[in-house]
């Protein structure tokens, strides 16, 4: 039950959102995760500063997950979408913040896991 949530300070065309959710899709993997009930959030053209300059290339990605990964898990991941961000938005990743929260209590479909 991960969610992917991104806040990307460009403009991110359709196109572009279909490629990145299709990498973090085959990325979570690395959690021992799967894409089957991954969500994904892509927010565009959003404001964000870092040391008090308004970023024109940044990102800030918030990965929340049923239970909890190891720490060398979390690092290789944070390694995989920086290189994503990267590629194909040209962020790099002195840019992009990733943050991690396991979540013990997650609800779907009307009920609780």
């Amino acid at each position: 039950m991960p969610f992917i949530d991104s806040k990307i300070t460009k403009e991110v065309s359709p196109e572009k959102k279909e490629k990145i959710k299709s990498q973090l899709g085959s990325a979570v993997s690395i959690l021992h995760k799967s894409e089957t009930y991954l969500m994904i959030g892509i927010a565009d053209n959003y404001d964000l500063w870092m040391g008090g300059k308004k970023l024109d290339k940044g990102a800030y990605v918030e990965v929340s997950l049923f239970g909890s990964a190891s720490s060398s898990d979390y690092e290789k991941l944070t390694k995989k979408i920086c290189e994503i961000y990267e590629k194909e938005l040209d962020i790099p990743g002195s840019a992009v913040y990733v943050t991690y929260h396991p979540i013990s209590d997650w609800g779907w479909n009307g009920g609780n896991f």
